[in-house]
């Protein structure tokens, strides 16, 4: 068995523009698209799975007329980066549809740069390492 500290990680999340929140993962982010299955009648909805390669989680983003993306300011999805954040690296991600935002706890301002994705999902890009 896998232990639970070395299993792959999954983060799903809905959207309601998928062409949107697939351009801001790739585009913006330089992930990869590992899959996408379109939308059908029934009970099957529309899926992307994007990640990097060799990285041990994955992004699923899932588009249904049921669901609806409901962010919180505590809905973040932090990426430890160990470096100050490079601006190219913003520019193309608000190229990509994201906007930088402040963020509800001064900390991540202090030490990052947080980013609101097409759906209003955050994503904070730290300056920190972890642990």
């Amino acid at each position: 068995m896998t232990a639970p500290r070395d299993a792959h990680l999954r983060v799903a999340r809905p959207t309601a523009d998928m062409d949107a929140a697939v351009r801001f993962w790739i585009e913006g982010l330089g992930m990869e698209l590992d899959g996408r299955q379109p939308g059908t009648t029934g009970t099957l909805e529309e899926l992307a799975f994007l990640g990097w390669p060799g990285a041990s989680w994955h992004l699923e983003l899932v588009r249904d007329t049921e669901l609806h993306p409901t962010p919180t300011d505590e809905d973040l999805l932090v990426l430890y980066l160990e470096e100050p954040i490079d601006e190219h690296l913003l520019a193309r991600i608000e190229q990509a549809g994201g906007r930088r935002v402040g963020a509800r706890n001064p900390y991540w301002d202090v030490n990052g740069v947080t980013i609101a994705d097409p759906d209003g999902y955050l994503l904070v890009l730290s300056t920190r390492s972890w642990p």
